[in-house]
């Protein structure tokens, strides 16, 4: 079973069978797909899936924490590795995310005095390039 599948079990959500195929479209590891793309994954899994419901179970796992949403600039994306602490590297051209984990403490790159009086509690970085293919 899935790492997304046992949290979301351990959290008690209601298991349908529609819920449970947007699951695992979503589970493994880079996997940042737009909600068309999870619908289009779940339509070849259960052909009756809506894309209304496909919608509502991205929105109740991000509100469970469980999914995050990456926002690229593009359309939305969907990240279900939102336990483990991590930036995103995107291509500029064709959209493509990949996870990284840099090494450091990111907070601690922005000076006192850039942050304008905040508490900050969390760090989020886009690095943005060309991906291989797109470079070549």
């Amino acid at each position: 079973m899935s790492d997304l599948l046992e949290r979301l079990r351990g959290r008690g959500w209601r298991m349908t069978s529609q819920r449970r195929v947007v699951a695992e479209v979503l589970d493994g590891d880079h996997v940042h797909l737009t909600a068309d793309e999870v619908h289009a994954r779940a339509a070849q899994l259960l052909p009756e899936i809506s894309r209304a419901t496909v919608y509502n179970a991205l929105g109740e796992l991000v509100a469970l924490g469980e999914v995050a949403e990456v926002s690229t600039g593009r359309a939305k994306r969907y990240d279900p590795n939102a336990h483990h602490p991590h930036q995103h590297l995107v291509c500029s051209h064709c959209g493509l995310i990949r996870d990284v984990h840099p090494t450091g403490d990111l907070l601690a790159a922005l000076p006192a005095e850039e942050r304008f009086g905040f508490t900050v509690s969390e760090v989020e970085v886009n690095y943005r390039g060309l991906c291989p293919a797109c470079a070549a």
